[in-house]
């Protein structure tokens, strides 16, 4: 898959963040059928492209969902797989906090079973592609970063949680 050499060439030099798009890759892979069957490629496009933003080569406001969207762009990639990046795992919000709002707007925001999937796998995956419950990567994010995990990004990530867990006929 041509997103996944993307990813990795990106990525290689930052061994951490490949493990966990790797993970995220694998868990998109893994819920794939909350999507309708024309969606699953798209979902682990977005999935294997989400955090090249990261990447050097890509860097360019420092705030990695914008950056890989405009990387991606900029090289000729869908307009659907751009949006989806610069808008994984509410990426808006964190956005706006920033400063880069506006920005955001370049790409816009869908409202999708393929949005929600590739949200869940980002979050239930941890930073060294290990599985995780929403709970734990909460939790380890609030370790690591010092957020206590009740703000509006987390709800949202619950809502998601929610919604395909419907879709798969689960609950959490």
């Amino acid at each position: 898959m041509v997103a996944q050499v993307l990813a990795h060439d990106l990525l290689a030099e930052l061994p951490e963040r490949w493990r966990h798009t790797v993970g995220v890759a694998a868990r998109a892979d893994a819920m794939n059928r909350a999507v309708a069957p024309h969606d699953v490629e798209t979902v682990l496009v977005a999935a294997w492209l989400h955090d090249i933003g990261y990447s050097p080569s890509a860097v360019d406001t420092g705030f990695h969902p914008l950056d890989g969207a405009r990387y991606l762009s900029a090289h000729g990639w869908p307009a659907r797989i751009c949006s989806l990046v610069a808008h994984h795992s509410a990426a808006v919000l964190m956005a706006s906090e920033r400063g880069l709002g506006a920005a955001m707007r370049e790409f816009p925001i869908e409202i999708s079973a393929v949005a929600d999937v590739l949200t869940l796998a980002d979050q239930t995956v941890g930073p060294n592609g290990e599985p995780m419950t929403l709970d734990e990567r909460l939790a380890e994010r609030q370790t690591r970063t010092g957020r206590d995990g009740r703000g509006a990004r987390e709800q949202s990530f619950r809502a998601v949680e929610r919604r395909v867990s419907d879709l798969l006929g689960v609950r959490t």
